[in-house]
């Protein structure tokens, strides 16, 4: 059974230490092309690559004077440069150039570590989609009994699913794999193009074609949309556990650990703690998507609204989807199967999912499809009639083959025949091929 709960890969990814570290990145990617334009020295280059650094708590601490992150960031270097060479430091760029070109940096290591959530969460969906493509159970439409499917094509939908959401990170991941050194509104006027293309290129991303001091936020908008939206799916799948575990229903169940206690005053509880937690989060990763949406709109070339937003909705999502996802692996590897209760649930309404087979049927044989319906519907209603009259042999095939304008459409055998789960799995195997299983 998977034990992974959130990895600290993700948290380090947005701590102000691994922040700091992607700025200086940046700083000295950008003095390395400023060499080969011919503007920095490369002596002064070597030196101030040898000697930057910088201490999170001095810059903390020159922050609370200078109230500027980024300048005390770089008065932080450099001191600990401590030469001349440090005027080339920061050179013809402005605040924004690294914090979007490093914070596009973080998305994309954030995305990275999602997208190989998804890939082994979709491990465990396969598997145990496989293990039950043949297992019946009664599929519902408004939480009432429709038709019979298999417990593994609920699983394959979920794997589907899921596939989506791959799909999605993916396609977020690129969208967001945007630097930008154009200066402080965007027209590259103290710094050549190139420069820009050089860092970007070593960083893995592209250069914005066009920004203002900032690369626009609808692009960070996108990004937390496809994390909410991976999250809704999420949230899909723990109320189908959730519901499928209600005592009236338990076709599965949430894996209960020996010593645990699911209530403070009923010693009997087992309780689908994980998917409702799961449920709750997912509302935490929508608010989050909307406050990006409010980022969107900037005063003219920049303003810094979205800056306090951004620091916290990026790195709490991210955490939060990496969590999630772990957790939502953790819970279907571990979930726990009812095939017994599954062919209880489906003997519930007495064999009256095979109406619209039926239905079908007489309508082949000539019926219009209201004289059809009803006389399915008719027998369907006295066959509930005899069940809550307290007819323990009330069932509907029985009850079809006893009424003689159903019965003389059918030859013997024949109703018994497309009455049948069989019936109703012939395509199971294609559904599971489309799906990749």
């Amino acid at each position: 059974m998977i034990q992974r709960y959130t990895r600290p890969a993700m948290r380090e990814i947005w701590t102000e230490q691994r922040k700091l570290e992607i700025w200086l990145q940046v700083e000295l990617l950008a003095l390395e092309a400023l060499v080969k334009e011919g503007i920095v020295p490369e002596q002064d280059f070597r030196l101030i690559q040898e000697r930057a650094g910088f201490d999170v708590e001095r810059c903390k601490e020159l922050e609370k004077t200078l109230n500027h992150d980024v300048i005390a960031f770089t008065t932080c270097v450099a001191e600990r440069i401590n030469h001349p060479a440090s005027r080339w430091f920061h050179f013809g760029l402005t605040s924004s150039d690294i914090l979007d070109t490093a914070f596009a940096v973080q998305m994309t290591q954030s995305a990275d570590l999602l997208l190989e959530d998804v890939r082994q969460l979709r491990q465990v969906i396969a598997r145990r989609a496989r293990e039950h493509q043949f297992t019946p159970c009664i599929g519902r439409s408004h939480g009432i009994h429709a038709e019979p499917i298999t417990f593994g094509l609920k699983m394959a939908l979920m794997y589907d699913e899921f596939g989506r959401a791959e799909q999605r990170l993916a396609a977020a991941r690129q969208t967001v794999a945007v630097g930008k050194l154009s200066g402080a509104v965007g027209t590259s006027a103290h710094l050549h193009p190139r420069v820009e293309a050089y860092v970007c290129k070593k960083l893995g991303l592209r250069p914005a074609p066009l920004a203002t001091q900032v690369v626009q936020r609808d692009l960070h908008a996108e990004f937390l949309m496809a994390l909410a939206l991976v999250g809704a799916s999420i949230e899909r799948w723990a109320t189908e556990f959730r519901h499928l575990q209600r005592t009236e229903v338990l076709e599965v169940e949430e894996y209960f650990a020996k010593g645990q206690k699911g209530s403070s005053a009923m010693p009997h509880k087992r309780n689908p703690i994980t998917g409702e937690r799961l449920t709750g989060l997912a509302r935490v990763l929508r608010a989050n998507a909307l406050a990006a949406l409010e980022n969107v709109a900037l005063w003219h070339e920049r303003d810094i609204s979205h800056s306090s937003v951004e620091r916290i909705i990026f790195p709490d999502s991210c955490t939060l989807l990496d969590y999630m996802l772990a957790t939502l692996t953790k819970l279907t590897d571990g979930l726990i199967i009812y095939p017994e209760n599954m062919k209880r649930n489906l003997g519930l309404s007495l064999g009256m999912w095979h109406s619209q087979t039926v239905l079908l049927a007489l309508i082949r044989k000539g019926l219009t499809r209201e004289a059809a319906y009803e006389l399915v519907q008719r027998n369907a209603m006295l066959t509930w009639q005899a069940k809550n009259a307290g007819d323990s042999q009330a069932d509907f095939l029985k009850q079809l083959q006893a009424d003689p304008e159903v019965a003389r459409h059918f030859a013997p055998g024949e109703l018994e025949k497309i009455c049948s789960l069989d019936f109703h799995f012939r395509q199971v195997k294609a559904r599971f091929k489309k799906v990749g299983l």
